[in-house]
C-alpha cells in the first residue's frame, strides 16, 4: 500500500539558509522558512519533520513502519535538506519516496484532494495518510487487518487511542459503537466532554475517501460563490479531514476506529520532543536494538536508552542517560553528565558540564562545569492516559517552566547556570540565566 505523509510548511518566522543552516539576518525567502510556530527556535534551522528524535529525522519513523511507496506532501519549497533526506532516505530503505508540493496550505484533505490522481496511479486500492508531528508504533498491519474484519471494502480507519476525560478536549473526540467499532460521532476539539477516545492523525483510506472530500469541495465552491470571492480556487481547496470530512461520514457506516494500546503523542512543540525520544528510544529495543549505545571497556556510563551517533566523540568518563540522543560529530567532554536530553549536530560538551532535560542545538558550545537544566512537562505518572500538555509559554505573565532550549550556535560560559530558557540561535552568554527567553 502507498502511504502519504503530511509533512505541513512554513509558518511565519525566520528563515534558514541552504541545507538547513542559517540565513543572512536579512534574509527574507518565504520558501525557506521553517514551519512550527511552537516548536521554535529549533524550527528556525531545519523543517520540522527533519528534526532529529532518537536519533534520526522525525518522518524517518513514519517511514520505517511503511513497506512500499510513500509519497511526502507539504507546502515547503524543495531545498537541500529536504532533496538530502529524501534522496537518502531512498536508498537506506529501498522504497520509493517523492514529495508532493502543495501550492499553499490546502489544510489535511485539500491537500490528499488535489494529488489524487499521483495517490491512485497505480491502481492503489487502499492507501495510509499519517501527520508527521506525531510519534506512535504505527500499527499499520493491525489496521489493516481490523479494516477486513469490519465494515466493507469502501471503508475507512481512523487510529484512536485513550486520553483522560480532561486532555481528551485538546484532541478529535470519537464516539464509536463498542462492538462495531463504528465511529457514531466525531467532534475536533469539543468545549465538552464528548469521548474519551481521541484521533491519533493515522488513517486508512480507500479511493472513495475522494468522494467525500469532493463534495466538500463542491460545497466549498458553492458558498465561495455567493461570496464572490476573489480567489475561491485557492479557498475552497482548503479542506480539513478531521472537520470538514470526518463529522459528516460519521454514523454512516464508513468510518471504523481501531484503538491502540501502544505508545502515542504529539510532537507540536519543542520540548515535546524529548518526551517522544524517550518513547522511541524504549521501542528501540524491539525494533532496533543495534542503534542503543551498549557499556564498553574505555567507554562512557550508559544508564538506559541512549543513541549516540557512530561519528561523535564521548569521553569515557562522561555519564550518558537515561533516554538521551547524541547526533553527528557530537564532541562530550570528560566528566559531563547528560540526562533526558537531545545534543544536535556539532554540539561541543566541555569537561563536566550537566546537561538535564534540554534540547543542545546545532553547533552550540556548553563551557566547562557550567549547568543546563529544564523542567520535564512530561506526562502524569499515575495516570496511564495522560497525553502531554500542549505547552503554554506563559502563564500570569511569566515564563512556565519548561525544558531548556538552545538554538543553533548558543555559547554557554565556563562555570554558569541556565534555568528553563530558550535561547536563540548565534547568541554568546556571559551569565547565567533563570525562566527567561534569551533574544
Amino acid at each position: 500500500l502507498k502511504a502519504v505523509i503530511l509533512i505541513g510548511g512554513p509558518q511565519k518566522g525566520k528563515c534558514a539558509g541552504p541545507a538547513g543552516r542559517p540565513a543572512a539576518p536579512d534574509a527574507t525567502d518565504p520558501s525557506l522558512c521553517s514551519a512550527g510556530t511552537r516548536f521554535r527556535p529549533l524550527s528556525f534551522e531545519v523543517p520540522k519533520p527533519l528534526f532529529p528524535v532518537a536519533g534520526v529525522p522525525m518522518v524517518q519513523h513514519h517511514i520505517e513502519a511503511c513497506a512500499k511507496e510513500i509519497l511526502l506532501m507539504g507546502f515547503y519549497q524543495p531545498h537541500e535538506a529536504l532533496s538530502r533526506f529524501l534522496v537518502s532516505a531512498q536508498q537506506e530503505f529501498k522504497i520509493p519516496i517523492r514529495y508532493l508540493q502543495e501550492y499553499a496550505a490546502l489544510g489535511t484533505g485539500g491537500g490528499i484532494y488535489h494529488f489524487r490522481d499521483q495517490i491512485l496511479s497505480g491502481g492503489a486500492e487502499a492507501f495510509f495518510v499519517l501527520n508527521a508531528d506525531v510519534c506512535s508504533e504505527f500499527p499499520l498491519q493491525e489496521m489493516l487487518e481490523f479494516r477486513q474484519r469490519h465494515g466493507d471494502a469502501h471503508s475507512f480507519v481512523i487510529l484512536g487511542t485513550t486520553a483522560n476525560r480532561t486532555q481528551a478536549l485538546n484532541y478529535g473526540c470519537i464516539v464509536a459503537n463498542a462492538d462495531t467499532q463504528e465511529v457514531q460521532h466525531y467532534v475536533e476539539k469539543p468545549s465538552t466532554f464528548v469521548s474519551e477516545i481521541i484521533n491519533c492523525g493515522v488513517y486508512l483510506f480507500t479511493p472513495a475517501i475522494f468522494q467525500h472530500i469532493g463534495e466538500v469541495f463542491q460545497r466549498n465552491q458553492q458558498e465561495l460563490v455567493l461570496e464572490e470571492s476573489s480567489n475561491g480556487w485557492q479557498r475552497a481547496e482548503v479542506i480539513r479531514l478531521e472537520q470538514d470530512v470526518f463529522t459528516a461520514l460519521a454514523g454512516r457506516g464508513k468510518l471504523y476506529v481501531y484503538k491502540t494500546d501502544g505508545f502515542w503523542s504529539q510532537i507540536k512543540s519543542a520540548g515535546s520532543a524529548i518526551y517522544a525520544s524517550r518513547l522511541y528510544l524504549n521501542q528501540y529495543s524491539q525494533s532496533h536494538p543495534e542503534r542503543l549505545a551498549q557499556n564498553k571497556p574505555g567507554g562512557p556510563v550508559i544508564r538506559g536508552n541512549v543513541y549516540i551517533h557512530p561519528t561523535a566523540s564521548i569521553d569515557g568518563t562522561a555519564v550518558l542517560g537515561p533516554n538521551v540522543s547524541i547526533g553527528e560529530g557530537v564532541t562530550v567532554g570528560a566528566g559531563v553528565r547528560v540526562r533526558e536530553s537531545i545534543v544536535l549536530h556539532g554540539a561541543s560538551l566541555h569537561d563536566h558540564t550537566c546537561v538535564l532535560n534540554t534540547i543542545v542545538g546545532w553547533d552550540s558550545t556548553i563551557g566547562r562545569w557550567a549547568r543546563v537544566e529544564g523542567t520535564p512537562s512530561d506526562p502524569n505518572p499515575n495516570d496511564p492516559y495522560a497525553k502531554i500538555d500542549s505547552e503554554t509559554l506563559f502563564r500570569d505573565g511569566r515564563l512556565t517552566p519548561s525544558i531548556t532550549i538552545l538554538g543553533c550556535s548558543v555559547t554557554i560560559p565556563a562555570e554558569v547556570v541556565i534555568l528553563n530558557s530558550i535561547v536563540l540561535p548565534h547568541k554568546e552568554l556571559s551569565r547565567s540565566y533563570k525562566n527567561q527567553i534569551i533574544l
